[in-house]
């Protein structure tokens, strides 16, 4: 019975990092530290190695099992399974019909996030100016010269799942502002989305899609195939270039972070806030019937801001519990 409660704590602490990473800016890896089991996550994640494989290969389940920490992995997995698919349809819900505050939320969350990365980093020097250089132009050009639409292909969502997945070791970077980066965010929220909405076509639901379900399903499974290839894989070359140019990787990426605000800009996506707050052409596909509503558009400023503040603060508080925690398992 303890064990079985253990195993739903776990979960439980899962199910807030799968929260954690449905929002872009908010770190699940900071969310695992502040709950006392990000050492314990990152160290079952590493134990997915040759080792692993071959006790698997050869038949020996038991110790395969005990090597990767398995109950404890598979707890943390279902909890974070279970926020994520709860809360995609919400997430889908709010970027359609409030883009502008939703945008500025998680433009909030990503600038304290940056600010966060560059506040753990000490000793600067002059140097360390071009690193956090570098990060902001890498970041603003990506961003910029990546199509707002990125390819629906299986091999980049492949691709993506695999890049994503790697945010999960980065302190301060949620897989969510990954995805978001590679312009599939939306896409995966919406394909979780319609997975969940489309299942009761397994038991002939007339109101669910065999196809739709099938189709999500295949989608998913992509996503989660390039989610474990980037762990064994992504993964480790990060960890080997965090060990050996910690400082330098950490500046180049709070710069990235910065650069990448372009992307979160609120009021750039004029397409989505045109159907948002003119619901007679929110059917309408063509863009230059769309543009002739943008002259029309209310920037609804003071909501932004404070959706954008509410943001940063949550970043903040979240920082200010792990440090506290963190003074406080030192002491």
């Amino acid at each position: 019975m303890k064990g079985l409660l253990n195993y739903i704590g776990i979960a439980v602490k899962g199910a807030c990092m799968g929260a954690a990473d449905v929002i872009p800016g908010v770190s699940g890896g900071t969310i695992a530290f502040i709950m006392g089991i990000y050492d314990r996550f990152v160290g079952a994640i590493a134990s997915i190695n040759a080792e692993a494989v071959k006790l698997l290969l050869r038949g020996r389940f038991r110790d395969f099992w005990k090597h990767i920490d398995g109950g404890f992995l598979l707890s943390l997995i279902l909890g974070i399974g279970v926020s994520v698919i709860s809360l995609a349809g919400l997430m889908q819900m709010l970027l359609s019909d409030f883009p502008i505050q939703t945008w500025a939320f998680f433009f909030g969350l990503i600038v304290a996030s940056s600010i966060f990365i560059l506040r753990g980093i000490s000793g600067w020097a002059w140097r360390d100016g071009g690193f956090l250089a570098l990060g902001v132009v890498l970041g603003v050009v990506i961003c910029t010269l990546s199509p707002t639409r990125t390819p629906d292909a299986l091999w980049f969502i492949f691709l993506s799942g695999a890049i994503a997945i790697c945010a999960m070791i980065l302190p301060g970077i949620s897989g969510s502002f990954i995805l978001l980066i590679l312009g599939k965010y939306q896409y995966i929220m919406g394909v979780i989305t319609s997975l969940v909405g489309n299942i009761g076509a397994l038991w002939g639901s007339p109101e669910a899609s065999s196809a739709l379900f099938w189709e999500s399903l295949a989608v998913m499974a992509v996503f989660g195939v390039g989610a474990v290839v980037g762990i064994l894989g992504f993964s480790k070359f990060l960890h080997w270039l965090l060990a050996r140019w910690n400082k330098e990787t950490l500046i180049v990426l709070a710069g990235f972070i910065i650069g990448s605000l372009v992307k979160v800009w609120p009021w750039s996506n004029t397409e989505a806030i045109v159907r948002s707050q003119f619901p007679e052409v929110a059917d309408l596909a063509e863009a230059a019937e769309i543009a002739r509503y943008q002259s029309l558009i209310d920037p609804q400023i003071w909501s932004a801001v404070i959706f954008a503040i509410v943001g940063f603060c949550l970043v903040s508080g979240i920082e200010i519990i792990g440090k506290f925690i963190a003074k406080k398992n030192q002491a």
